[in-house]
């Protein structure tokens, strides 16, 4: 996610865990934020302050009375920032913020927060489970804080439970999604994603070049504004994204299964996945040699299902299908008859092939086709950008 122009406010508390937001400041940084970090003295005794000035090129706020943290820096602080992030938040910085007590620089500037909070707990599994911390947390929650979820695991005191401070990468998905509008709250949307696999014997089969970067951009980006959501994908190299139910499948087949299992369920389909379009007539059981062929080797095909018609036979009046089309001619052409063919709300067309666009590419280049006859071209931008294009198009016709 690009976080130009955003401000960031890290906090970091006195634990074994504070190590690991040296490399959250990154993250942020590397996403364009400006971050200002607050130390708690009992920090320090673990990262030093020098560490996180070099990379946040902005002094570290310490103390409320000496050096860049004097006079009304926190109120400054508080009154620009776009999100607060406490990682690892202590036991001792949970129960100040659930009770109000400013007596530090971290402590003083949270209370001059006016945006979203995100506080990570990390702590001793005893001390985490204590009723006193829960009902400091339940707290912070009733007055919309928002509270990131210990792992489980082996901790520094060499006990194994919750209290582990998540990895810097989910801490900063989570802190990013902060700043999506929640706008397909309440919502399932279904997503299909990645090729699909025919098998010819057991060692090889027919398949193609996606990647399934479209479809996961679209499943991650739905989750960030609130939906429930359900990806049903073939055999692809990427991690599921956060918050996202994936049903892993391989053929054909098994996508249309998974697919019609989840259709009830779901308000918003849509179907990125580059289903195969045929399969072999019969599988062989055992690997075919080529020993004792001549020449060329005939293959028999036979037509899949059509997973996406299927669907829009089947979807009711108040759910909302979208589809893809890749094509490599005629685009507008092929995009529309398949929206009318196969009773979609919304295509979302490519041509396969350019630079930059389509298959495995980290960008893409789209047009937007819907039923009542708008047209949307996009420019070439992130698959991410491009996935969140195509929500605000299905939002503003179904939310």
């Amino acid at each position: 996610m690009t976080l130009n122009g955003k401000h960031i406010f890290l906090g970091v508390t006195g634990g074994i865990a504070a190590y690991k937001c040296v490399e959250l400041l990154r993250l942020f940084k590397k996403a364009g934020a400006d971050v200002v970090v607050a130390m708690t003295r009992a920090a320090t005794r673990f990262v030093g302050p020098a560490t996180f000035e070099v990379l946040s090129e902005n002094p570290v706020l310490l103390d409320l009375w000496e050096g860049p943290g004097s006079g009304v820096a926190h109120i400054e602080v508080g009154s620009r920032s776009d999100l607060a992030v406490i990682a690892p938040a202590t036991a001792n910085c949970i129960g100040k913020l659930a009770h109000g007590i400013a007596d530090d620089a971290l402590t003083t500037t949270m209370l001059a927060m006016t945006c979203p909070v995100l506080i990570c707990p990390s702590m001793n599994t005893d001390m985490y489970q204590n009723i006193r911390v829960q009902k400091n947390l339940d707290l912070l929650e009733e007055t919309g804080i928002h509270i990131l979820d210990p792992d489980s695991g082996v901790l520094a005191c060499r006990t194994s439970g919750a209290g582990r401070l998540p990895e810097p990468w989910f801490i900063f998905d989570r802190a990013c999604a902060l700043f999506y509008k929640k706008d397909l709250k309440a919502k399932t949307v279904l997503v299909s994603a990645g090729p699909t696999v025919e098998p010819i014997d057991p060692v090889r089969f027919i398949s193609n070049h996606s990647s399934g970067k479209m479809g996961y951009a679209i499943a991650g980006a739905a989750e960030k504004r609130g939906a429930n959501v359900i990806l049903v994908s073939g055999p692809v190299s990427l991690d599921p994204p956060v918050g996202v139910t994936r049903v892993s499948v391989g053929s054909c087949d098994q996508m249309y299964d998974a697919m019609l299992e989840s259709l009830d369920q779901a308000d918003i389909i849509i179907k990125v996945a580059a289903v195969g379009d045929f399969k072999p007539v019969s599988v062989q059981a055992h690997k075919i040699k080529k020993s004792g062929t001549q020449g060329a080797v005939t293959l028999e095909l036979t037509q899949n299902k059509d997973i996406l018609k299927a669907i829009g036979l089947k979807k009711r009046k108040n759910q909302y299908l979208v589809g893809f089309a890749a094509e490599t001619r005629d685009l507008e052409t092929y995009a529309v008859g398949k929206m009318e063919k196969k009773q979609l709300d919304m295509i979302v067309a490519n041509i396969v092939g350019k630079s930059g666009s389509g298959f495995k590419a980290d960008t893409n280049k789209v047009k937007l086709f819907t039923r009542d006859g708008q047209v949307t071209d996009l420019p070439l931008m992130t698959k991410e950008k491009v996935a969140h294009a195509i929500l605000d198009a299905v939002v503003q016709a179904v939310v």
